[in-house]
């Protein structure tokens, strides 16, 4: 065996939220185009699987530390999934009851997960859109007194990836050649965050943002509807349905406004669901790496990037979670519960059990 370390990580840890971070960046070996190498960033290593724990522990935290959350106090936030998740586990660490608002078409396993570990999950009509949660979430935290966590405005979400996403890739390639970054986005808050370490720790990275083709809307140059407080008045006018869960709700965040603004991408390219959901399989049954279809169309785009690169070119893909947490969409559609004929070939091909 190689690559085994028996040494632990040479510390105890006093709560789940202490393990968040620190994720790997692992080398693809065998999909990567001859001549160039792409890592993944791998987010799932967070302690609820995704990079949203990172925006969850800085909402909380900054949240107390300003005294904007009191002990026992109720937070409210609305999410397509992993925002929920990371916030019911970190809210489960601390003893803050957590409510969700959550659009309909969200996977069940997302809901489910939620509610696992603490917290309630509202389910909002699919005709309202992610507008419609966040309006939701915004109404009962009025209503009640609760702690509106506000994912898509708050200063604590960049923050959390300018003060450890970005520094753990510069250090992870320190010394090493890295020509571009790829992410997605939901809120923006990784973009915006690691955009402004790479800018300028690393100004030779080239930085590119991905979004779905059926919905441009950072790539349209239109300008978002906004109330004074920064929150979307209106769906975007390029906001359309895609099946990419996590990315792009029906407008664009006031986080990743200000990454757009201030420390913008090299290019902002297209990919669809069909090609996240290719790659995510690809990346599975080829390297060993379970991502989600975010993850799979981030890659995706990282791959056209590396059939177009010169020799010698690193890219690292931003992979945000887990395929595991997409069981009932369509990424998961042609994977088989039943055994297909070539493995009852393989069953048949020995005298003992059959079926």
């Amino acid at each position: 065996m190689t690559g085994f370390s028996t040494s632990g990580r040479g510390r105890l840890y006093d709560s789940i939220t202490d393990t968040v971070g620190n994720t790997p960046a692992v080398k693809l070996a065998n999909i990567s185009p001859a001549g160039v190498t792409v890592y993944v960033k791998a987010e799932f290593f967070n302690p609820a699987a995704s990079v949203k724990d990172r925006l969850a522990l800085s909402i909380i935290e900054h949240a107390e530390r300003t005294g904007a959350l009191t002990p026992g106090q109720t937070v409210v936030e609305a999410t397509s999934g992993n925002t929920g998740i990371g916030l019911a586990m970190v809210c489960a660490a601390k003893g803050y009851p957590l409510v969700i608002t959550m659009v309909e078409t969200f996977s069940v396993e997302r809901r489910r997960l939620m509610r696992m570990l603490g917290a309630k999950v509202i389910l909002t009509p699919k005709a309202e859109k992610g507008t419609g949660m966040v309006r939701k979430a915004k109404e009962l935290a009025e209503a009640h007194g609760w702690f509106f966590a506000r994912q898509f405005e708050t200063e604590a979400n960049a923050a959390i990836h300018e003060a450890t996403t970005g520094p753990e890739i510069v250090a992870d390639f320190a010394g090493h050649r890295l020509d571009a970054v790829v992410t997605g986005y939901g809120t923006g808050g990784t973009f915006t965050g690691i955009s402004r370490v790479l800018r300028r720790e690393r100004p030779e990275t080239k930085i590119y943002l991905a979004e779905p083709d059926a919905a441009p809307q950072v790539a349209s140059g239109e300008v978002q509807p906004r109330n004074p407080d920064g929150t979307a008045s209106a769906s975007h006018p390029k906001a359309a349905a895609h099946p990419i869960q996590g990315w792009t709700p029906d407008f664009i965040p006031a986080v990743l406004q200000d990454g757009l603004d201030h420390t913008p991408p090299d290019a902002v390219l297209p990919v669809s669901g069909a090609e996240g959901m290719d790659w995510a399989r690809r990346l599975a049954a080829r390297e060993g790496i379970l991502t989600g279809i975010s993850g799979g169309a981030t890659l995706a785009v990282a791959m056209k990037l590396a059939a177009k690169a010169a020799p010698g070119t690193v890219i690292l893909a931003m992979l945000p979670d887990t395929g595991e947490r997409y069981l009932s969409t369509p990424l998961f559609e042609a994977i088989e519960p039943e055994m297909t004929e070539e493995e009852r070939e393989i069953m048949r091909s020995t005298p003992g059990v059959q079926m």
